[in-house]
């Protein structure tokens, strides 16, 4: 009798990606399918599909490696929990990009093989993701490697300090609301639909904060959002005390270091921060939290050009513990927990954003299986 094999997703605007992926599923045994709904993919990723919740399901059951396929009932990153204990599947087959400790846990908990695919395309098709597919693609996505909360003058009234983006290729949809600058992301979609124009980036940054922070917004985003989705590469932004824009910003374009970057760090998805999370509840802000923070990012600066990695480990965990220290609604119990299962493979890590969720990002002298790897954008500032 063959064994069951269960995937979940969106497959929204189905590509040889998908049945790619659908293949090397159905070759472990008959293949079923669990769709989210356009709701759950509404509240999970703020966006409407393209293809509505029937025209999936029939695409998706006309495949011929596919035994049954269905609209999960629930709701969140587990939508499929329901069917998945009524259908009690020999094996749960994932991407790595939707690994999640949640889905390894609940397959554990009822017995069921969890096996992580790697995106291998069919011979001779090329690698196809939704997200490459998307008009908007070409906007990129920002991560703060360091001195995060620098950049709201509440934290940098009482100490100066840097704060370092990387700018991060669109190769994943990440989240909303998992620290990853998803908001600012839509506002410059809004701005300038494809990709960032040419021109001068630092003032293309400026354009993009007016237009997310126009007069009378009562909770300014930090302009690190901005910068560090316009601006290419690895970036240091320096911010005076009080100030909502740096003083100084120094880049860091080359090849050599950013991929040597790439080639050291990690990302967890973990979960989108739910609507009524507050970073900003139980704050512990003062002189001796951000002086700690900008010494830590100035710490992993100098790392990076040394390609010290573990003293570029060793500042970015600095960094977070820093951060946790003034915003403890950062972290919870569970990221504590999960953060227990990787940090043995790993020099630092930290959480993406102001926390919450989102994603856990480690810098690994090895592999972290599984994880998603990023590419910096490359390019020069002008």
């Amino acid at each position: 009798m063959a064994k069951k094999v269960f995937v979940s997703g969106c497959y929204d605007m189905l590509h040889s990606g998908h049945v790619a992926f659908f293949m090397e599923a159905a070759q472990l045994g008959d293949l079923y399918v669990g769709l989210g709904s356009d709701k759950t993919i509404q509240d999970l990723k703020a966006r409407k599909t393209i293809n509505s919740e029937e025209e999936r399901l029939f695409m998706v059951k006309a495949l011929k490696v596919v035994k049954d396929a269905w609209i999960n009932t629930g709701n969140g990153l587990l939508d499929f929990e329901k069917e998945l204990r009524e259908l009690k599947p020999d094996i749960f087959f994932v991407n790595e990009d939707g690994h999640s400790l949640e889905k390894e846990k609940i397959s554990k908990e009822l017995g069921i093989e969890y096996v992580i695919s790697k995106r291998v395309p069919h011979v001779g098709l090329p690698v196809r993701s939704t997200t490459a597919l998307r008009q908007e693609c070409r906007i990129p996505y920002r991560i703060d490697l360091a001195g995060g909360w620098l950049d709201q003058p509440y934290v940098s009234k009482y100490a100066a300090g840097p704060v370092l983006t990387i700018c991060i290729e669109p190769d994943y949809e990440f989240n909303d609301r998992s620290g990853m600058s998803t908001s600012s992301r839509k506002k410059a979609i809004e701005l300038w639909q494809t990709d960032i124009p040419a021109g001068d980036k630092v003032k293309l940054a400026k354009t993009l904060f007016c237009f997310e922070n126009p007069p009378g917004t009562q909770y300014v985003s930090g302009s690190q959002d901005s910068l560090g989705i316009v601006l290419p590469g690895l970036n240091k932004h320096w911010y005076d005390k009080g100030n909502y824009w740096p003083t100084n910003i120094q880049s860091i374009t080359d090849n050599d270091t950013l991929s040597w970057i790439e080639d050291h760090i990690y990302m967890i998805p973990l979960y989108p921060r739910n609507s009524s999370y507050n970073v900003l509840d139980n704050t512990h802000i003062n002189e001796e939290g951000a002086a700690r923070l900008g010494k830590a990012a100035q710490d992993c600066w100098e790392a990076i050009q040394a390609k010290d990695l573990k003293a570029f480990g060793n500042a970015f965990r600095e960094s977070f513990e820093a951060q946790i220290s003034m915003f403890p609604n950062m972290i919870t119990d569970g990221v504590w927990e999960q953060i227990e299962s990787y940090k043995d493979m790993a020099y630092g890590w930290k959480l993406s954003g102001a926390g919450g969720g989102g994603y856990l990002i480690f810098i690994s002298e090895n592999p972290i299986e599984p994880a998603i790897k990023i590419r910096i954008r490359r390019g020069t500032i002008e």
